[in-house]
């Protein structure tokens, strides 16, 4: 039997905001290309980078984190980076400042790092500060051992800065959406919409709250426990995962759809 892939370390942000219809979580969907998730229905994130962890080891590009280590920094930023990447949304402040960045400087950071600079340098020369402090730990899943590309990833969730427009990239994402939680679940049971596992069972946990503050107070209360599926049989003999019933999700298997 041949050893499980290493699962790669990486982050993952919901953004949310109350809307009409009660709060919304954007989501994109991702490029039939791209060979994890093709397709699906899911929350901006990816790997964590060495960039990353270089971010983590200067103080001056981020405050208000205490007592979290080097790496705990590097997966709060990584988050805040692909998200940056993956919609354009960029949760950063000036140097010293309270506020959330402008619009237009988070476009011109997107420019800068198009043209080649790194994240890093783009957001220490424009004075910013990474706001990780505004990340709250939502989830902690790590991909079955069986599957050929895995992934050890952290669910963060932010109330989306009002006055930044989120929008899918064109090239990881082909589409995105602001969508209430059960209404994807709902449009992904119709066929709508493809969400896989890990993004499913989150998606019903954060359909338990119907506003921000709500699901952000529910998450900071919550103990995170870390979520590795195994393979299990439904009663009725179907294909099902065990996940830890301490996680939270209201059971410990759940049909591998």
């Amino acid at each position: 039997m041949n050893a499980p892939v290493p699962a790669r370390p990486a982050s993952t942000i919901m953004l949310l905001r109350d809307g009409d219809e009660g709060m919304e979580v954007f989501m994109v969907v991702r490029h039939h290309q791209i060979d994890f998730a093709s397709g699906a229905l899911v929350f901006p994130g990816g790997s964590i980078e060495p960039d990353d962890h270089a971010i983590a080891a200067d103080p001056a590009l981020y405050r208000n984190v205490e007592g979290l280590d080097d790496v705990t920094r590097a997966v709060r930023i990584a988050a805040v980076r692909e998200t940056h990447e993956e919609c354009g949304v960029l949760l950063a402040r000036p140097r010293g400042g309270d506020r959330l960045a402008e619009p237009d400087a988070c476009d011109a950071i997107a420019r800068r790092v198009a043209g080649g600079v790194s994240f890093r340098q783009a957001v220490s020369e424009a004075g910013l500060e990474l706001a990780l402090d505004q990340l709250t730990p939502f989830a902690h899943w790590i991909t079955p051992t069986f599957m050929p590309k895995r992934f050890d990833t952290y669910f963060f969730v932010v109330a989306a800065p009002a006055d930044q427009l989120a929008r899918h990239d064109g090239s990881e994402s082909v589409d995105s959406t602001w969508i209430n939680p059960q209404r994807a679940l709902l449009d992904a049971k119709a066929g709508k919409y493809t969400i896989i596992f890990p993004t499913r069972l989150n998606l019903e946990l954060l359909a338990r709250q119907n506003a921000v503050e709500a699901a952000i107070v529910a998450a900071r209360a919550r103990r995170i426990v870390t979520v590795e599926p195994v393979p299990a049989k439904m009663p009725d003999g179907g294909r099902a995962l065990k996940i830890p019933v301490e996680a939270g999700y209201g059971g410990d298997v759940f049909a591998a759809e």
